[in-house]
């Protein structure tokens, strides 16, 4: 017999199928593939746990030029980012008002929200919107708790979704300068 605390449950599923739909954003193609970058993306801002950066490895082929192609598709990323982000909002909104899930991740093991909120709060206080852009732009670091702990923190869904919007953005464009610079040299 196995006890089982709420929200602690087994995720092999959960990165079973993170792993399923980025061995199909790595093979997404067309039209069809932007839209898979979407919910992918989408998907990625508020429960699935892996790297954004896999949907600049998509060999869509829509026939614009390689650099319109590339911009296509980091912009389909960033708002299908921003959307879930927004999701992920409301859902922290939500959270916010239920005495006992909050009470819960203060008492949990790991107590995530006082991590993630120290983490938020100092970057919301020193940079406001602009830290939680910021936060989105660094390449291969998971953002789900970022975007979740500024949900928390934050009210003003409008440039919440502006700065999801743009950190996302950010992210890709780092990872293409990092990348495209080694790739360069090389």
């Amino acid at each position: 017999m196995s006890l089982q605390t709420p929200f602690l449950t087994d995720v092999t599923p959960l990165f079973t199928l993170a792993g399923g739909i980025e061995t199909l954003v790595e093979s997404a193609t067309g039209w069809p593939g932007m839209g898979i970058i979407f919910v992918y993306s989408f998907l990625i801002a508020f429960i699935l746990p892996g790297p954004s950066e896999v949907v600049l490895v998509a060999p869509i082929d829509l026939g614009f030029s390689p650099v319109t192609q590339l911009a296509s598709i980091m912009l389909v990323s960033a708002t299908g980012k921003a959307a879930g982000s927004v999701f992920a909002f409301h859902i922290g909104q939500e959270v916010k008002q239920s005495g006992p899930i909050v009470r819960w991740l203060r008492n949990s093991r790991w107590n995530i929200l006082a991590w993630s909120e120290k983490q938020s709060v100092t970057l919301a206080r020193q940079y406001g919107y602009a830290g939680l852009a910021m936060a989105l732009s660094v390449p291969f670091f998971p953002d789900t708790i970022s975007i979740y702990a500024f949900s928390i923190l934050e009210k003003d869904y409008l440039k919440f979704a502006i700065a999801t919007f743009i950190g996302s953005l950010g992210r890709l464009l780092v990872t293409v300068g990092i990348f495209g610079g080694v790739s360069a040299i090389i």
